[in-house]
C-alpha cells in the first residue's frame, strides 16, 4: 500500500467519524443502498442497530435536559451496550448520568467511564477525533479483520473498542490500536463471540 493511499484511508476515517460526532445531534440523511450497504456488513441486527441509534438518541436528550453545559458527556450504544465517556464536575454527576441513562428504553448493561474532573479543551477533542481517525484507517488496513466489525470511541486519549468479535479478532485489533501515535491506554467492551455463534451470524 502506498503512503498516498493510507492518508486517504485516514482522511476517509476522519470523514466518517466528524459524520458520526455530528448525527448524534442531527440525524444525518444518506442513500437508502448505502444504509442497506452498512446494515449488510454490521454483525448486529438491523432491530439492534435501530435500538441503539434509538438509544443514543433518547440518552443523549436526557443527559442534556439533566447537565446541560455543566457537563460533557458522550453516549455510545453498541448491541445495546452503552458506554458513557467525557468529563462531569463530581462524582455524584458522574452516578447521576449513570442513573439517567439506565432509564433509557432497551439499555441492557452501561460502562461508565465518565471523569470527575474539568471539560476537554477543544484542542484535546481535535485530537481525539484525530486518533480515532487513525485506529479506523489502521483496521481497514488489516486484511485480516472486518473493519466494521468494531466501533471506535476516544476520550482524553484513551480509545475504547466495541464490537461482535471473536478472541482473535479482540486481540489483532486491540494489538493494532496499542501501536498507534498518541494512544495512552486501550479499553476493551467487546462481546466476544465463538465460531459457531460467528458463523450462525454471518449466515443470517
Amino acid at each position: 500500500m502506498t503512503p498516498k493511499f493510507s492518508i486517504s484511508l485516514v482522511a476517509i476515517a476522519l470523514a466518517a467519524t466528524l459524520a458520526a460526532s455530528l448525527s448524534a445531534c442531527v440525524p444525518l440523511v444518506v442513500g437508502g443502498a448505502a444504509v442497506s450497504a452498512m446494515v449488510a456488513v454490521d454483525r448486529r441486527t438491523s432491530g439492534a442497530q435501530l435500538e441503539d441509534e434509538g438509544i443514543e438518541l433518547r440518552g443523549a436528550s436526557r443527559l442534556r435536559d439533566a447537565f446541560g453545559d455543566r457537563a460533557h458527556i458522550n453516549i455510545t450504544s453498541y448491541n445495546r451496550q452503552v458506554l458513557l465517556t467525557g468529563e462531569v464536575p463530581n462524582e455524584a454527576a458522574r452516578q447521576q448520568a449513570e442513573q439517567v441513562v439506565s432509564r433509557v428504553e432497551n439499555v441492557r448493561t452501561i460502562v461508565n467511564e465518565l471523569a470527575a474532573q474539568g471539560n476537554t479543551t477543544l484542542v484535546q477533542r481535535s485530537s481525539d477525533v484525530l486518533i480515532t481517525g487513525k485506529v479506523k484507517a489502521s483496521l481497514v488496513d488489516a486484511k485480516d479483520l472486518y473493519a466494521n466489525s468494531f466501533k471506535v470511541v476516544t476520550e482524553r486519549s484513551v480509545v475504547y473498542l466495541m464490537g461482535l468479535v471473536t478472541q482473535r479478532e479482540a486481540d489483532r485489533a486491540t494489538a493494532i490500536t496499542r501501536q498507534i501515535n498518541g494512544v495512552q491506554r486501550v479499553v476493551r467492551i467487546f462481546e466476544v463471540l465463538g465460531d459457531d455463534e460467528l458463523r450462525r451470524l454471518q449466515s443470517l
